[in-house]
Formats: structure tokens, C-alpha cells, sequence
């Protein structure tokens, strides 16, 4: 039998981020009955397998009102595809209609999950070994495992209460380039980010579109939350203030119709002008390289997900008014848990503290000891509880600190899931 050395394969596969993951869900397993305000995941009220025949039913429904014989549609169903997808139309128009981004169809990449995305974004954008990805920082896994992979280097850029500050971003790319680096992109979640749930105000994010404009920086905008405010203020997608072409946005049906179809995009309107003067845009350009990972995403999942969108008249958020409002409850939920079981009297004596996050599925509470992964096991096995260390989202720090997720769970194991913590809580302090 032959033995490889672990040393000799790659440094993604001894990923610690990767480790920590498995780590929890490994937890998870073992502790079935814990309550688990670890999962960010969706919650499984919202979907029946019997939807899944019926998206399909409507997508070819509307291929043949488009026209489209019954041999092609059986092609574009069941054959290899377009390597950039069948959904262009139908995504362009729904980013249209509910965030105010108006892109040509043909600048939309369908992808197998918006991973695929960053993979190829970050592929296709990073050409020399000194290239760098600047990031939020505490910064979404799938990000940061994306990078490491493809080896290229994450500079961290420190998030605040309101997220990124534009003049951080401008400091981190001056001193990256005094390093004889080149600051390629950033990538940043606007609104209610994974971990940290902080939201971008409309002046900041003006501000930092003329950073990035300034800086000769490309902006990866990952939005998968957008739709979940807590209320119905408007908060305007970067790609829709973006006057200069420098975003790249960064798409996911995960929560807005369902994770198991593992269809994502991206939008690369971009002009690119090759050595001949020819021009094209930038998700075309990104095609080789999907090419080479998926060849093409999925048909039938694409045919499920062209059903919601055709079903929903192109307009998720309206098509998800049930999933908002649950979201919204669960989220006050959480956040008058916290209340109920540390109240603001005891907070400077127990050192707990926590954000008010606007919308979104996850909450950050700051807490008086290390919460690692050896508490995290202690929690699930003796108190019932589980919840995700702050410290796999950093390079390093995060340490007295973790992340709170609400969307998987009815309100009432929320609010008993908060109690099991405070328990911990005390008991440890």
C-alpha cells in the first residue's frame, strides 16, 4: 500500500480554517440533540421536493413560450451546456427589478454555488505571485479557503461597527503596494456579513467606491443576506452605486430559494480589450476558466432555479416575503434572548457584550475567556448548546468571542438554545 506524506500535499489540505470546520460539524454529529446556533444554513420549513418537480414544470413551461422546440429544450436540459449558463436573461432581470443593477445578459456567469464564483473570480483576476486579495476581516471561510487553494496571499482588512472604513482600505492598499505588492481586489459583504453581521451605511459605501477607483482596486461584492433586513430600508447594492466598473458582484439562490440546487453567479460587466483591440467583457473572459473546474453548471439545477425566478415574475424579494418575515422574528428573537438572560446591568461584571446587527443571520457575542474548541465540546456535551468559535474567521484573534446564527432554528429553540449559553456562561466565568 503505498503512504504519502502529509507534508508533500498541498497547504489547503492541512487548512486550519477547513480543520475547524469539519471540527464543528463533527461536534454537530456527535451531539445531535444540542441546539446548534452554530449552523448558518437555512431554515428546512421553507422547502418540499414536491417544489422541485414543479420549478421544472414551469422553466420548460417557459422555454416553449419562448419558442423553443421540444428537442431543444431537451437539450438544454439534459445535454452539456453554455459554459456560462442558460440564466442570464432571467438573472439580469431580477437583479434589475430588485436591487437597481442593470447589466446585459451577457456579462451574468451561472455557477455551481457562489464557492465556484470566488474561485473563478479570484482565479481569473490574480496572474502574478505578487497579486494580493485584500478582505473584511473577521471574513467568510469560503473566501479566505478560496485564496489558499490557489495560493494567493489575503491581506486582512479590520472591520468596525459599520463595517469597512474606505480610509482602512486606502491605508492597507498604500502599504501593500510600499511592499512591491499589487492590492488585485477586496472583497467585502455590504450588507449583515458572515461572521460579524455589521452592514455598510450609503455614505460608506460611496466612499469606498472612490477608494477602490483611487486605488485601482476591483471590488468583489458578496451579497447573499441583501434581502434580509431587518426592516425595508433601502440599502443599495455597491454594483448599483458603482459608476466606475470597478465591482464585481457576487450572487447565491442559496437562501432566497434553496441551498440544495447549488446554483450561484457572478456579474463581470467589465470591458476587457485584448492585443488585436478586440473587446469583450469579463465574464466571457472568465469562461476558460470555469471551463477547466465545472465545464458548465448543472442544467437541471439551473431549470429548477429558472422556475423560482419565473414563478417569482423576477423578483425574489417579493416571491420571499415568508422567509423575511421569519428571518426578521428569529433574528429579534435571538437579540431579546441575549437581553433577557445577560441583562445590560450585568454586562461590564460578566463581560458580555454582543452587536445589534440590522438584519442578517448572525449575531457576535464577546465573552470573558477563550471560546476554542475544547469549550465548544464541553458545550455540546454538558450544556446542550452549539455555536461557532469568532476565531476560525481570522488570521489570528477572535479569541474571547463567537458567533450566534438564528436562521435554522424555530423561535423557541432559539430562545432555549440562549438559555443553555447563559448557563455555560456563568459557570465558566
Amino acid at each position: 500500500m503505498v503512504e504519502l506524506s502529509r507534508g508533500d500535499l498541498h497547504v489547503s489540505v492541512q487548512d486550519p480554517v477547513a480543520t475547524s470546520m469539519n471540527f464543528l460539524n463533527e461536534i454537530a454529529g456527535r451531539y445531535p440533540d444540542a441546539i446548534s446556533l452554530a449552523a448558518g444554513r437555512p431554515y428546512d420549513g421553507f422547502y418540499s421536493v414536491d417544489d422541485v418537480e414543479r420549478y421544472l414544470r414551469t422553466y420548460v413551461g417557459h422555454l416553449r413560450a419562448e419558442g423553443l422546440t421540444d428537442e431543444r429544450v431537451r437539450g438544454l436540459l439534459l445535454q452539456y451546456g453554455r459554459t456560462n449558463g442558460q440564466l442570464g436573461s432571467l438573472i439580469s432581470r431580477m437583479l434589475d427589478v430588485d436591487h437597481g443593477i442593470e447589466v446585459p445578459a451577457e456579462s451574468v456567469m451561472v455557477t455551481a454555488g457562489c464557492q465556484e464564483a470566488m474561485v473563478i473570480a479570484l482565479r481569473a483576476l490574480c496572474v502574478e505571485p505578487d497579486d494580493v486579495l485584500l478582505a473584511v476581516e473577521p471574513c467568510y471561510v469560503g473566501m479566505t479557503g478560496a485564496a489558499r487553494i490557489l495560493g494567493v496571499e489575503v491581506v486582512a482588512v479590520p472591520e468596525g461597527a459599520d463595517g469597512l472604513d474606505p480610509r482602512t482600505v486606502a491605508e492597507v492598499a498604500r502599504r501593500v503596494r510600499a511592499e512591491g505588492k499589487r492590492p488585485r481586489a477586496l472583497y467585502v459583504v455590504p450588507n449583515f456579513a458572515n461572521p460579524s453581521g455589521a452592514s455598510m451605511p450609503v455614505p460608506t459605501r460611496r466612499r469606498l467606491l472612490d477608494v477602490a477607483a483611487e486605488h485601482d482596486l476591483l471590488v468583489l461584492e458578496d451579497d447573499p443576506y441583501g434581502l434580509f433586513g431587518l426592516d425595508d430600508e433601502p440599502r443599495p447594492t455597491l454594483k448599483s452605486l458603482d459608476t466606475d466598473g470597478c465591482v464585481i458582484y457576487l450572487g447565491s439562490f442559496a437562501k432566497s430559494c434553496f441551498p440544495g440546487a447549488r446554483v450561484g453567479f457572478l456579474v463581470a460587466d467589465q470591458v476587457v480589450v485584448d492585443e488585436a483591440g478586440g473587446r469583450t467583457l469579463l465574464a466571457e473572459e472568465m469562461s476558460a476558466v470555469k471551463s477547466m473546474l465545472t465545464v458548465n453548471t448543472s442544467p437541471i439545477a439551473q431549470a429548477v432555479i429558472g422556475g423560482v425566478l419565473v414563478e417569482a415574475d423576477c423578483s425574489l424579494r417579493a416571491a420571499n416575503q415568508d422567509k423575511i418575515a421569519f428571518y426578521r422574528r428569529n433574528l429579534r428573537t435571538l437579540l431579546t434572548a441575549l437581553e433577557d438572560h445577560f441583562p445590560r446591568s450585568g454586562h461590564d461584571e460578566h463581560g458580555v457584550r454582543w452587536n445589534t446587527p440590522a438584519g442578517g443571520f448572525f449575531v457576535v457575542v464577546d465573552v470573558p475567556f477563550p471560546a476554542d474548541e475544547k469549550l465548544l465540546e464541553v458545550s455540546a456535551e454538558r450544556y446542550g448548546v452549539l455555536w461557532t468559535p469568532m476565531s476560525f474567521f481570522y488570521r489570528s484573534g477572535g479569541h474571547r468571542a463567537l458567533r450566534l446564527s438564528c436562521s435554522y432554528l424555530e423561535p423557541e429553540r432559539v430562545r432555549e438554545g440562549v438559555r443553555r449559553l447563559s448557563r455555560l456562561v456563568a459557570d465558566v466565568s
